[in-house]
């Protein structure tokens, strides 16, 4: 048996700083399939924004930012947090290095390394498990994010943590649950087919075994690009569209002001990323179910069919806050989650959401277990997300029909340049 180079059991590519000559192959042929990829693919994905022409297309995984905050939003999430094994900064350098690799590849369409037989060291398992074998790039993409505790001593990253990376404070109405929460880094897979999301998870899972272990995971889906039209907004399980208000993708300064975090916002490694918070909301659903119509709308903010604001006709018609009704109230309740969550009465702050819905089976009683995965992309936490949702859990009447279980704020690092690594300006 000829001699092969030591590796921790399952995991696939660089270790101890070398790679062993099949591997290294696999790499190399691999790259060159990529950029055979990219370059077919140029014509119809010309930007991230725009990467809309065909659910199948391969989203570019090389820019300035880090795919999957201003790409267009895919059917399907798998939202997965990890927690280190082990203290070493050497270690977490070479592991940020194989996934980069993986994710490489993944999003290109490929297997995350080579099934040739050629390549295979003897007795070892394969570098990819295969489920995605024939399936279309569909999309994909992968994006990282460093929690809060990645900044403790293990590493000597103390004196790197940005400011904005703060841990969220408690909110009223919240039952979060520990377990389902925060985390040492965090990747969202998202992609327009279920199985390659779940197939990148897994594969970067298999990568890290040894140096990160998985602490929580979630799945959501929106409705399908395959039978919904793309363009229109979205229903939530409540029956509500979510999102007509988001920020425009296609708007660069929009990004830039609300987005992407600056060279001068307190960590200069920062610089083109930008910070996430994730929350799972649990819909209580059967006392939504038994509500009124009238009630239904009040909560929101807005009509149920259209869409529209109350006693407007269209969706993206503007709110008129100081509009009333014939009882001379409000037309738009002081209490509607809409009116306290628009950026009118937030200092202008404003959010971009990834929302997905997610249905978890049933609980003790029955009841569905279900609800909003809410993932919004900010400059800085601490002006946004926290305001907004401060302002919210204290006065929302839809805090009656949902309660928050999961939580975390995450620093998702710039993007990756072709000779690059997830989190390089981090640890250079």
């Amino acid at each position: 048996m000829p001699d092969r180079p030591h590796r921790r059991r399952y995991r696939v590519g660089v270790t101890e700083g070398n790679l062993s000559r099949r591997r290294f192959l696999g790499i190399a042929a691999g790259g060159a399939a990529i950029g055979a990829t990219a370059g077919l693919g140029a014509a119809a994905v010309r930007s991230r924004t725009d990467a809309v022409s065909s659910p199948h297309a391969a989203v570019p995984f090389d820019g300035p930012h880090q795919a999957g905050i201003s790409t267009p939003v895919q059917d399907r999430v798998h939202f997965t947090a990890f927690d280190l094994t082990v203290a070493n900064h050497f270690e977490m350098i070479t592991l940020l290095k194989e996934w980069t690799l993986a994710a490489r590849r993944l999003t290109a369409g490929l297997p995350s390394g080579s099934l040739d037989p050629a390549d295979v060291v003897p007795d070892d398992p394969p570098s990819d498990t295969g489920e995605a074998l024939g399936l279309p790039a569909s999309g994909l993409t992968l994006t990282i994010g460093f929690g809060p505790a990645l900044f403790d001593s293990r590493l000597g990253l103390t004196g790197q943590r940005p400011p904005a990376l703060a841990d969220l404070p408690y909110f009223v109405n919240d039952s979060i649950d520990p377990a389902l929460s925060d985390g040492d880094l965090c990747i969202q897979a998202c992609a327009n087919d279920p199985q390659v999301a779940l197939h990148a998870i897994r594969q970067l899972t298999r990568i890290g075994a040894g140096v990160v272990h998985p602490r929580w995971s979630q799945l959501g889906f929106l409705p399908s690009r395959a039978v919904a039209d793309p363009q229109a907004t979205p229903r939530n399980l409540q029956g509500f569209k979510d999102g007509t208000q988001n920020l425009d993708i296609t708007q660069p300064a929009l990004l830039d002001e609300h987005v992407w975090a600056g060279a001068d916002d307190g960590a200069s490694w920062m610089a083109g990323g930008s910070y996430l918070v994730s929350r799972r909301i649990r819909m209580h659903l059967e006392p939504w179910d038994a509500s009124p119509l009238e009630e239904q709308e009040a909560t929101i903010g807005r009509h149920k069919s259209s869409g529209a604001p109350l006693g407007r006709a269209s969706e993206t018609e503007s709110f008129d806050f100081a509009a009333v009704g014939s009882d001379g109230k409000p037309r738009v309740p002081l209490t509607a989650h809409v009116r306290l969550a628009h950026p009118d009465h937030n200092d202008g702050a404003r959010l971009l959401r990834r929302g997905y819905s997610f249905v978890d089976g049933l609980d003790q009683a029955g009841h569905f277990n279900a609800g909003l995965f809410f993932l919004a992309y900010q400059r800085d936490p601490r002006r946004q997300f926290v305001p907004i949702q401060r302002r919210l859990s204290r006065n929302d009447s839809l805090n009656e029909y949902i309660t928050h279980t999961s939580s975390g704020v995450w620093a998702c690092p710039p993007g990756v340049g072709p000779q690059g690594y997830w989190g390089d300006t981090l640890f250079r």
